[in-house]
C-alpha cells in the first residue's frame, strides 16, 4: 500500500481529516473516498432494545422458523413466478 504523507496545507483543504470525504479531479470526477478512523471512544454501545424477559419469551416460542437456505429458496421461487 502506498503511503501519502498529509503536510498542513493539504490537511487544511481536507478539512483537517475529521469527517468522511469525497475526492474529485478539477473536472469534479469522483476518484475516492476518505473515512476517517473513528475514535470509539466518543461513541456509546447501542443495545438493541430487547428486554430479558422479550429475549425468553421469543427463545420459548414455538413460531416457525426459517433458515437461511429456505429463505433463499423461497425468494428464487417468487422471482422464477415473476418471469413471463
Amino acid at each position: 500500500m502506498t503511503h501519502v504523507i498529509v503536510d498542513d496545507l493539504l490537511r487544511t483543504k481536507l478539512h483537517n481529516l475529521t469527517e468522511a470525504l469525497v475526492l474529485c479531479d478539477q473536472s469534479g470526477q469522483v476518484f475516492g473516498h476518505f473515512v476517517p478512523i473513528a475514535d470509539l471512544l466518543q461513541w456509546e454501545p447501542v443495545s438493541p432494545g430487547v428486554s430479558e424477559e422479550e429475549l425468553d419469551r421469543r427463545a420459548r416460542s414455538n413460531e416457525r422458523r426459517y433458515s437461511t437456505a429456505e429463505v433463499l429458496s423461497h425468494l428464487e421461487g417468487l422471482s422464477r413466478e415473476e418471469k413471463p
